[in-house]
């Protein structure tokens, strides 16, 4: 994954996530919308089988867009482990 920031203000930043899809890009914007500082996240690929996802986020100014996505990262891993957790107790 690399992401290359296209855009930053202080409530908002676009950037493109080279190496992801629809399957991430997903998973984060759903994410980034648990966040009530989350004012728009949203993405789009022009083509699906060669576009790079262009995420935007804005928010209320009470965070900024770098911390609503660090946040969001910490929240996904949580849940992966999370989830990790439970497959290995239902899957011995």
């Amino acid at each position: 994954m690399e992401i290359n920031i296209i855009e930053e203000k202080k409530d908002k930043i676009s950037f493109e996530i080279k190496g992801e899809g629809n399957t991430f890009c997903n998973l984060l914007k759903d994410e980034l919308w648990n966040d009530k500082h989350v004012t728009v996240a949203a993405y789009h690929i022009k083509h699906p089988l060669i576009g790079i996802p262009f995420m935007i986020v804005e928010t209320d100014g009470n965070k900024t867009p770098r911390q609503t996505l660090a946040s969001a990262a910490e929240r996904i891993v949580d849940k992966v482990e999370n989830l990790k957790k439970e497959a290995k107790k239902t899957l011995k």
